[in-house]
């Protein structure tokens, strides 16, 4: 094919109605909330270290069932209000205080994204100890003209939410315990 041929070709494809086509999928997003909690490392991560435990201290989770306990390649599948999500563990290290997972099975009205991966870290403190969670997630709708309730911004205030009261879920438990 002759160089003009082409060039012709490529400028059709990209302009169609006098405009520009753009074709990309949504770009990965990232949450990273963080909570001060004035206990020991240990005793936060004893409250944390089991993958199937999240139900007893994350206030969104109605019920968990498990399978595989702390290995890697464990399953849960966490029951929310709008219904389940399924989870695998991926990376479990108890000398670091760290896990990481990521979603397997998506359910857009339980959480309005469709994939993650993300990893929980308790680390110690002047008084205390830090628990981070950092999540890196893509919106449901991956089209280029999502809905509203499907978008980035969804995505984002949805997964945002889930670790900020996650968070709050692991102070109010271990508060209770004096």
């Amino acid at each position: 094919m002759n160089l003009a041929r082409c060039l012709a070709i490529g400028l059709l494809l990209c302009a169609v109605g006098g405009k520009a086509v753009v074709a990309h999928g949504p770009t990965p997003k990232k949450a990273l909330e963080t909570i001060e909690i004035a206990k020991s490392p240990k005793e936060v991560w004893d409250l944390i270290k089991d993958f199937d435990a999240i139900g007893q201290w994350h206030p969104s989770v109605k019920s968990v069932t498990a399978q595989g306990g702390n290995g890697n390649g464990a399953e849960r599948t966490l029951t929310l209000a709008n219904g389940d999500v399924k989870e695998s563990l991926d990376d479990y290290r108890a000398e670091d205080m760290s896990y990481s997972y990521r979603l397997m099975t998506e359910n857009f009205e339980a959480m309005p994204v469709s994939f993650y991966s993300a990893t929980i870290t308790v680390l110690p403190t002047e008084s205390g100890s830090k628990v981070e969670w950092l999540s890196r997630f893509y919106r449901a709708d991956t089209g280029n003209f999502p809905p509203e309730h499907l978008n980035d911004e969804a995505a984002i205030n949805a997964m945002t939410k889930f670790l900020r009261d996650g968070l709050e879920g692991i102070k109010a438990k271990l508060a209770a315990a004096k």
